[in-house]
This record gives structure tokens, C-alpha cells and sequence, in this order.
């Protein structure tokens, strides 16, 4: 057990939970490969665990009225009028638009960017992706404020990090319309068209951690990510693998801190794919109730500022011998 007393749902959350589990959703256990199954941050009236999403943006908007109209706080979202797309493609190769792209989205308020090239398995079932491209972003948060969860300032900061990711798609994705491409900008905590996080681990962002979230090798887990699907011509990045799994493998600190004792301390089968991954129906009503939680990523050794860098050095030496 992962802490003195394991978490205890309100009733009110308990009438709401349906009767399919969110971890069958999920896939948990199956052997083939498919798309993922919307099971939360899509409309929800289109979810089985819907009616448990509206309460929690309901109560959330209630006790931390800064999260209430993302458009109007924190920052903004980013003008939702997109710009003209160019009369003809302009030139270049796809080395010289990765390279322009990357350059651009660093520029606009973005931390990391890479390139991964679509994988249909990333569609969510019933929606549409037709682009070959993804391009992935990266924000940091600030530690101090996210260690605090699951207080109120920890899903302030997330939710700043989510606007801040939205205006950064939006930007590139006018740019890449100007250049006479195809783009669509996508931003959280909503969910879109495709899940980003497999996408983020393709392009190089790091290594999925055993809280369920990337570890990478500069910000640790404490950063959100935007996308921007595309037809420009790129060029894919790589994954990088540096020795945060073999890291987890034998750390407890997020299991040993969830109050829902929700985190599996082995890798799981999920949708044909040995992973680690969090138990979603133990997750989401701690998760509910405490604006986000994000405890686990809190604790994380990786996401302490100056750590990752140092600690990803150390477990790549240890690869390489």
C-alpha cells in the first residue's frame, strides 16, 4: 500500500462512476494493438466516465476560479482565428522545414519541439487525423509552483502551462499556413484528435516514467505538451533513450506517494504494449477531487530543478558500460 490510508472517493463521485471500468477503456490486458478509446477530456457527453469529468471541471471551476475561463486568465489562449493558408507551397526541403519549424517554435514560447511522423494507432477511435505529421512541443513548469500538489497553485501552474502550449501551436500552426501547408494547433487539458504523449516519445522528449508521464533528460516529467499536426514535409526525430526506465524500475517514490495507491510498481500490458501505467479508476476520483492532483510528477527525483541533466548523464554511462 502506497500510503497510511488509502483514498476514500466522496459519494457524490461514487453515484457517478459508470459501470464500465475506465482501465477496460484503456485496454489493460489486451494483447493486439488498436486505436485508444476516448475515456476522458473529449465531450462528455460522448464518455462513459463523462459525467465524472463535468464534475470535476465543474467543482475545480468553483474552488479555483482562475481555471474557470482559460481564454480570459492566465495568460490567454492565443487569438482562435487561425491565419490565411499561402496560394502555393513555398519551397524547401524537408530538412530545411524541420530545421525553420524548430526555430520558430523555440522562438514562440516553446521549450523542446521535435518532429514525429503520424501513427494511425495515435488516433483516438471515431476521430480523424489525416496529416502525416506531428509536430511536438514541449513547456516547462515551474517546479515550486507544481510541488505544491495537489494544492490550488499546482493547477494554476499547470493551467498556465496549457495556455501557454495552446498559443504556442497556434503560432506555428499560422506559420506553417503562411507557408502554404496544411496545420492543425492543438493545446490542453482538452483532449484532440490524437494522444500526444506516445507521439512525444517517438520524437525524442524522453522515456515514459512509472507515474504514467515522460521523463525527460533536462525538465524531468515537470513540463506539458501542444502539437501541431501537419502535411509541410519533415523530417522525424529519434527516440531518446537514456536510462529513465531502468531508473524506475527500481525507485517507489511516486507509488509510494499516491494516495489512491493507483501506480503499478510493474509495466502492464495496455492495448499490445508492455508499459508502465497507472490504474486509471483508482486515478481519477483522487484525481477529481484535488484539482489534478499531479503528485507524482511532484515527487519525481527527475523533475527537481537540475537534476535530470545530471542523473540522465550518470544512467547513460551506465548503458554504455
Amino acid at each position: 500500500m502506497s500510503s497510511e490510508s488509502v483514498f476514500e472517493p466522496c459519494e457524490e463521485q461514487k453515484r457517478l462512476v459508470p459501470d464500465i471500468s475506465g482501465n477496460a477503456l484503456n485496454g489493460l490486458g489486451e494483447e493486439a494493438r488498436r486505436r485508444p478509446t476516448p475515456i476522458y477530456w473529449h465531450s462528455p457527453r460522448k464518455l462513459a466516465h463523462g459525467k465524472l469529468q463535468k464534475w470535476m471541471l465543474e467543482r475545480t471551476s468553483r474552488l479555483v476560479p482562475e481555471t474557470a475561463d482559460l481564454k480570459a486568465s492566465l495568460d490567454g489562449r492565443g487569438p482562435e482565428e487561425r491565419a490565411a493558408k499561402a496560394s502555393a507551397p513555398a519551397d524547401g526541403t524537408p530538412t530545411e522545414w524541420t530545421a525553420k519549424a524548430k526555430e520558430f517554435a523555440l522562438a514562440n514560447e516553446s521549450d523542446l519541439v521535435g518532429v514525429a511522423r503520424m501513427d494511425p494507432t495515435w488516433v483516438f477511435d471515431g476521430y480523424d487525423a489525416d496529416y502525416p505529421w506531428m509536430i511536438v512541443l514541449g513547456l516547462e513548469m515551474d517546479h515550486a509552483e507544481l510541488a505544491t500538489a495537489p494544492e490550488p497553485p499546482s493547477v494554476i501552474e499547470v493551467m498556465r502551462q496549457y495556455n501557454r502550449g495552446t498559443r504556442a501551436a497556434r503560432a506555428l500552426t499560422d506559420w506553417v499556413l503562411s507557408q502554404g501547408y496544411d496545420a492543425l494547433a492543438h493545446g490542453g487539458p482538452q483532449a484532440g484528435p490524437v494522444v500526444m504523449i506516445p507521439a512525444a516519445l517517438a520524437c525524442g522528449f524522453g522515456e515514459l516514467g512509472k507515474h504514467g508521464s515522460i521523463i525527460n533528460r533536462t525538465y524531468g516529467s515537470s513540463f506539458r505538451l501542444a502539437c501541431v499536426l501537419t502535411d509541410m514535409p519533415l523530417v522525424a526525430d529519434q527516440a531518446d533513450i537514456f536510462g529513465a526506465d531502468d531508473f524506475c524500475q527500481n525507485c517507489q517514490l511516486c507509488t509510494k506517494a499516491c494516495p489512491p495507491d493507483a501506480i503499478f510498481r510493474e509495466k502492464q500490458t495496455v492495448r499490445g504494449e508492455k508499459k508502465w501505467y497507472v490504474d486509471f479508476d483508482k486515478c481519477v476520483p483522487y484525481f477529481n477531487e484535488t484539482h489534478g492532483c499531479g503528485i507524482c510528477i511532484a515527487v519525481c527525483p527527475w523533475s527537481r530543478p537540475g537534476i535530470a541533466p545530471n542523473l540522465a548523464e550518470k544512467m547513460s554511462r551506465r548503458q554504455r558500460s
